[in-house]
């Protein structure tokens, strides 16, 4: 891994799969919108496993392991620059470990502070305001998350690397906090970037980078409006006769191939995301609506590939 790099005060924001995508879409705000560079990977080693293969067009491909990857914005200003870790699945063993070289790396980058982003499953409705919850390493980190007004977590726990990364950072000293964006409880298996909104401008305030959130709001507003639907057709239903079942994903998901005006359109936004990584989050948007992220996932983090 790249260890060689000068940053000026360097933050770290680690991202994974969870609830609502709530912390991976803030993730991809960030790397789309601050145009950042893939700089590293972590090599796991055997703390992956393989537990599935694609099969396309009747042939089945080679298995691959969870990624984890590292990507970086230079401050324009020579204030603070950032780290952001991706990882694409959560060792299923072995999270301290991962973790602790994890950290370790950061540590060699002079990482000043640790972030983790995640979700925080509440009674709240589709359409009210996301709170932020928070939870930090130190003491002076946690006088800065009441200032800005969050809801501290008193009491509880954060489960899987989200909590286990802060451990290992409290432990050896580099200054940390969680992120919670609230999402309904009862949606938990959808997206809800609402949260991923609440929770960006937080981590805006807090490292003073300047980010134009308007895209991101935009796509909370029409999930939100999604959802909303969603939930009172579902409560319009007669109680007596329907039974639990998880809530179908709002938009046109579909396991159908994509028809070729789809398959057109995602091209044209991969050459125009390549020529310009502010529009990388368009054809994110564009690939959730289409149910067919996974699918072209690491084709997407290569767009922040460093040129040349």
């Amino acid at each position: 891994m790249a260890e060689n790099l000068w940053l000026h005060r360097p933050w770290l924001v680690a991202v994974w799969p969870g609830m609502g995508h709530v912390a991976l879409n803030a993730g991809y705000y960030l790397l789309s919108k601050l145009g950042m560079d893939v700089i590293a990977e972590l090599e796991a080693g055997d703390l992956f496993d393989v537990d599935h293969v694609e099969v396309k067009a009747g042939l089945i491909q080679a298995g691959r392991r969870a990624r984890n990857r590292f990507f970086l914005w230079r401050d324009p200003a020579e204030k603070r620059d950032l780290v952001v870790f991706l990882g694409e699945a959560q060792p299923p063993l072995g999270k301290y470990p991962f973790c602790r070289q994890l950290v370790s790396y950061a540590r060699k980058l002079g990482v000043e502070r640790v972030v983790t982003f995640a979700a925080m499953a509440t009674r709240m409705r589709p359409g009210h305001r996301s709170r932020v919850f928070g939870a930090a390493t130190d003491e002076d980190s946690l006088q800065e998350l009441k200032r800005l007004e969050l809801e501290v977590l008193e009491e509880g726990h954060i489960g899987g690397l989200n909590g286990v990364l802060l451990g290992v950072a409290a432990e050896t000293g580099v200054r940390g906090a969680c992120l919670l964006g609230e999402m309904p409880h009862m949606l938990t298996q959808l997206p809800f970037p609402k949260a991923s909104l609440a929770v960006l401008d937080v981590f805006t305030t807090m490292t003073g980078i300047d980010l134009d959130l308007s895209e991101l709001a935009e796509q909370a507003q029409v999930v939100e409006q999604q959802l909303v639907e969603l939930l009172a057709a579902a409560e319009g239903q007669d109680e007596a006769s329907q039974e639990e079942e998880e809530l179908p994903a709002p938009g046109p998901v579909s396991e159908d191939r994509l028809s070729p005006e789809d398959e057109r359109r995602i091209e044209g936004l991969f050459e125009q995301a390549a020529r310009q990584r502010s529009k990388a989050f368009e054809l994110k948007r564009e690939l959730d609506r289409l149910g067919v992220f996974k699918e072209y996932e690491n084709r997407f983090l290569d767009l922040f590939k460093k040129a040349g």
